[in-house]
């Protein structure tokens, strides 16, 4: 239940829109919402509040409320639902003097805040008001309490002639702790490969499926109280247990991943992780028949692409979709719209390359996308794996596919096909017929053909290496 404001007062040291965002916020609102009510990007709206917070000389939501209301004014109803964690990254500091080196950080700055934003799935304070707190402020935690931030991060750039060292953190704004850091070393040569690679580490660490933000966050919420869950919350469970790819985890992911939208309908991630939901039930044979799974993950990640046309995940998720429903130029042109938008993203290169050997492309071509998403993400989740052992069992690499299935999620049935059929092509009829019984013993709805139909499995060359594969270990 959000806070009702039976009257407003608002200070008259703010300006009109400045009133208006502080209204809307104290409300309740999302900056997505208060963005979209004034017809402002969030990112204004967090510039707008950084300045009301510094005018009124408050620091949370509630306090800003208290200010909004007046005396006596705000009712005891029950606190206002907090939105996700905020995010602030100080602009990194140049330890070297050289105006060069300090255009490096700005800029190696400015792009890891943008893709944070766009990948962490939590507001980020936009770059241009962090850049006028500077780097080591003097009122370090005033400043990012004033802008309601909840983590910080912070870093350093040295450069000698032969390298460049980035050194970074990741802190809780509240307590001061220090909950990640990281040191980059790479050699010097080209200054924009250079900053595109090192931003792309240090997103994919922290903002990641399975990255530290996620984990972090992720921890909190599975120590809140039922009730006091939000969509973020739910979101961030919803991932978790889609992840498990078993009957039971997906079924709590569709869940948990609607139950988010039903508090926040404008989540685009929990869109396309629903969407995916839909689709490893399409896939695996789970529950509800086929039409209806395909209808539901039509829903989802068109809702998706109407929020975020440009969204690389969805665009995946599309590409796949598409080819389920025969239509195989319409998921190519997906999987080059998703690598155009999300091709320094670990998640989305993992993706794609399960996409390309499977679904439509060259099978080829998928190794090096695994390969990257699993060198940008040291904290590759399990279905990294999955995806790994599927593409190297499509390109014939038997024994190492078994062995990268040995590191995914053993709960999904996909998984057990995969191996029944990796021992079969390399001769290991008994671990082969002990993999099939195993699938048919725990899944007894999982069929081939519905994985095929519901993967898809349309690519030429992966058909045929699965057909032939499922004949040998006696699975058709």
């Amino acid at each position: 239940m959000t806070r009702i404001l039976r009257r407003r007062f608002v200070p008259a040291i703010l300006s009109d829109r400045e009133r208006a965002v502080a209204e809307r916020f104290a409300a309740g609102l999302t900056y997505r919402q208060i963005g979209e009510a004034l017809c402002i990007a969030p990112s204004t709206v967090r510039s707008h509040l950084a300045t009301i917070y510094g005018k009124l000389g408050v620091r949370n939501k509630i306090a800003l409320a208290s200010e909004i209301a007046g005396p006596r004014e705000l009712t005891t109803a029950a606190p206002a639902e907090q939105g996700p964690p905020v995010l602030a990254l100080f602009p990194i500091e140049s330890l070297n003097e050289e105006r060069r080196w300090r255009r490096f950080a700005d800029g190696l700055s400015s792009d890891i805040c943008v893709d944070l934003a766009r990948y962490a799935d939590l507001p980020v304070v936009a770059f241009h008001t962090m850049k006028l707190l500077g780097n080591r402020a003097e009122s370090y935690d005033d400043h990012v309490q004033a802008i309601g931030a909840t983590y910080a991060v912070t870093g350093q750039v040295r450069a000698d002639d032969r390298q460049v060292r980035l050194t970074i953190q990741l802190s809780e704004t509240r307590s001061g702790m220090t909950l990640w850091s990281e040191r980059y070393d790479r050699p010097i040569g080209d200054i924009l490969a250079l900053q595109d690679d090192l931003t792309e580490s240090v997103v994919n660490a922290l903002a990641g499926c399975f990255g530290k933000l996620a984990a972090l966050r992720r921890n909190a919420s599975r120590k809140k109280a039922p009730s006091n869950l939000h969509s973020y919350d739910y979101y961030l469970l919803g991932v978790e247990e889609l992840n498990r790819f078993s009957a039971e985890g997906n079924a709590a992911a569709i869940y948990l991943l609607t139950r988010s939208l039903e508090l926040d309908p404008a989540r685009v991630r929990a869109w396309t992780e629903l969407a995916y939901a839909y689709s490893v039930q399409a896939c695996n044979g789970y529950g509800i028949d086929f039409d209806t799974t395909i209808g539901n993950w039509r829903s989802a990640i068109e809702e998706a692409l109407r929020l975020d046309p440009a969204n690389p995940f969805a665009h995946t998720c599309l590409g796949d979709l598409k080819a389920c429903l025969g239509d195989l130029k319409g998921a190519a042109d997906a999987q080059a719209h998703a690598f155009e938008h999300g091709k320094h993203n670990a998640d989305t290169l993992a993706l794609l390359a399960g996409s390309k050997a499977l679904v439509a492309g060259n099978p080829a071509e998928a190794m090096p996308l695994i390969e990257k998403a699993l060198s940008l993400n040291p904290l590759a989740p399990p279905w990294y794996y999955g995806m790994l052992g599927r593409v190297l069992f499509v390109i014939g690499r038997h024994a190492e596919s078994l062995s990268a299935l040995g590191r995914s999620s053993q709960e999904s049935p996909n998984t057990l096909m995969f191996q029944a059929m990796g021992h079969a092509r390399i001769g290991e009829t008994e671990e082969a017929a002990s993999a099939a019984s195993r699938l048919r013993t725990e899944f007894p709805d999982f069929s081939v053909e519905r994985f095929i139909a519901g993967y898809p499995v349309t690519n030429p060359p992966a058909l045929k290496a699965v057909q032939e594969g499922a004949r040998l270990a006696m699975l058709d």
